[in-house]
């Protein structure tokens, strides 16, 4: 009597994924393409394939354990387990015969502009969109359908192959019915036998503070519908647009406007943040495009780290036209500093000439 608990070197009390875990192992370290030429490894990947056809089934595992034996066993020796189908693949990288299952639905992604903040704090959002759900006629059926006659209504047919190993039986899914098990004789009206149908929808989401921009919040089910279940919504975070301040990273931008006056003589302005305006002194002789940084003012950092900046960079504003008092003025400055400026002609420079 076979011992198939000996064989993949597991207890007679293993649960079911210790056995699979012990078959893998044991799987890849005799198979025969690592092994050619080795009729000793050969057999023991049959007796390991063997063993693992009746426990890992509950039914053929039970009779097993109760009898000792389980007719027709041997025949497992050389039929392949979907499992060895994915060690296959891990192994060599290439696929042996169809195993598609009955798929879910297809991701959808979407995007929602959440507003500054909301970024800051956290909090809610909601979002709109289409998917596809079960038919409210026919239930996702797609009409009036019968068993598939080529199937029997399992949805996957079988091909035998002979092979080095003996003969290897593959799995596929049946052409006639695309693994459903059943035909359609008459289609739904409202979905016309497709059994899904479009549908608008409304999900809140929940938005950790400090998430980055573009980061996707995955939520699992609540994609399309298909016939192995639904699949995921997958939502891109955008900032929207603020009157005042803008985001880079962690910390937010704000572009303070400074007259010529204020940036050479120095003045107490207010920035916008957040949490409402913030004092900052402006020292003379502040020059265009400087940043002055107000630290902890910006975004939470999502990973714990420090909060980011609120950055404010100035940007002088030259005036385009002066009144004349003001006009004057900057003469005065231009000719104390010995620059030349202006554009006056000869008779006003005269007449300035003359007024002094």
């Amino acid at each position: 009597m076979k011992d198939y608990y000996a064989v993949l070197g597991v207890s007679r009390d293993a649960s079911p994924e210790e056995i699979k875990r012990a078959y893998r192992e044991l799987a890849k370290k005799y198979h025969p393409d690592k092994n050619r030429g080795d009729p000793e490894a050969e057999e023991r990947f049959k007796e390991i394939n063997e063993a693992y056809a009746v426990l890992s089934d509950p039914q053929k595992r039970a009779e097993y354990d109760r009898r000792g034996f389980v007719e027709g066993a041997e025949a497992y020796r050389n039929v392949y387990p979907e499992d060895l189908f994915d060690l296959f693949e891990e192994l060599f990288g290439v696929r042996l015969g169809a195993r598609s299952r009955r798929g879910r639905g297809a991701d959808i992604e979407i995007e929602v502009e959440v507003d500054l903040k909301t970024l800051a704090k956290g909090g809610e959002v909601k979002a709109r969109y289409r998917r596809q759900v079960p038919c409210p006629s026919c239930g996702g059926a797609g009409g009036r359908a019968q068993v598939c006659p080529t199937c029997r209504g399992s949805g996957r047919v079988q091909s035998y192959h002979r092979t080095f190993l003996g003969t290897v039986v593959q799995e596929s899914t049946c052409p006639h019915c695309k693994g459903t098990g059943r035909i359609l004789i008459e289609r739904c009206p409202t979905c016309h036998g497709r059994g899904v149908v479009q549908a608008e929808e409304e999900i809140t989401l929940k938005i950790p503070p400090g998430i980055g921009e573009d980061q996707l919040l995955r939520v699992p089910g609540r994609g399309h519908v298909g016939p192995g279940g639904a699949g995921d919504l997958f939502v891109r975070v955008r900032t929207k647009p603020h009157p005042e301040l803008r985001r880079d990273g962690k910390n937010l931008v704000y572009t303070l406007k400074l007259g010529l006056a204020q940036a050479a003589l120095g003045a107490r302005v207010e920035v916008p943040s957040l949490d409402g305006p913030v004092p900052l002194e402006v020292p003379p002789g502040t020059g265009h495009g400087e940043v002055f940084e107000l630290e902890g003012a910006g975004l939470p950092d999502p990973g714990g780290g420090r909060p980011g900046s609120l950055l404010v960079v100035t940007e002088l504003e030259v005036p385009k036209k002066l009144p004349a008092k003001a006009k004057k003025a900057l003469l005065e400055y231009a000719e104390a500093m010995g620059e030349e400026a202006g554009l006056e002609g000869i008779w006003e420079r005269v007449k300035r000439a003359f007024k002094k």
